[in-house]
């Protein structure tokens, strides 16, 4: 792996897939036809952590189900992207949206549709199960499994070299 460290103080966005990064990536299946998910309260803790302290969290996922907008609005995301093709031309758009650079952005993917966007994003961060040809590319590769604490993981790194993890207004939701 690459020196990912040194590039964390200049992010200011993390961008995330859903399936297999923010859920454990299975689903569920009701027999109303629903699909379930699994997600981590400390990545949604840290998310939200990031939002209220000024950083963008956005969501790029080829998945789309109600209940992962309910979650993720429910922790203050508003860039949410779901139902994706093409990830790539979303992350070129929220790029120009907010005048963003490649290097002021984490990109954090498991799977191959993941693939050329995290090639262009100043970080590329995977979990600790994600695709081999996902690991060969990423600077950094998370110790926890998706849907397991991988976000806050790399959120709680780079809002700990900003001096922002510990603040009084950590305390709240």
């Amino acid at each position: 792996m690459k020196n990912y460290k040194a590039k964390l103080g200049s992010i200011n966005t993390f961008i995330f897939d859903f399936d297999g990064v923010l859920s454990d990536g299975m689903v569920l299946l009701t027999e109303e036809g629903h699909y379930l998910r699994r997600t981590s309260v400390k990545d949604g803790y840290a998310m939200q952590l990031a939002v209220k302290k000024g950083y963008r969290v956005v969501i790029i996922s080829g998945a789309k189900a109600e209940g992962m907008y309910k979650r993720l609005y429910g922790l203050n995301i508003q860039d949410v992207y779901l139902g994706v093709p093409n990830k790539l031309k979303v992350y070129e758009q929220v790029k120009e949206k907010y005048g963003l650079k490649d290097e002021q952005i984490i990109y954090m993917g498991d799977d191959i549709p993941d693939y050329e966007v995290m090639r262009k994003a100043g970080v590329a961060a995977c979990p600790a199960d994600a695709a081999t040809e996902i690991k060969e590319i990423s600077e950094y590769i998370s110790d926890k499994n998706g849907g397991n604490g991988c976000a806050r993981d790399i959120i709680e790194q780079t809002l700990k070299l900003h001096k922002k993890w510990m603040n009084k207004d950590a305390y709240n939701w």
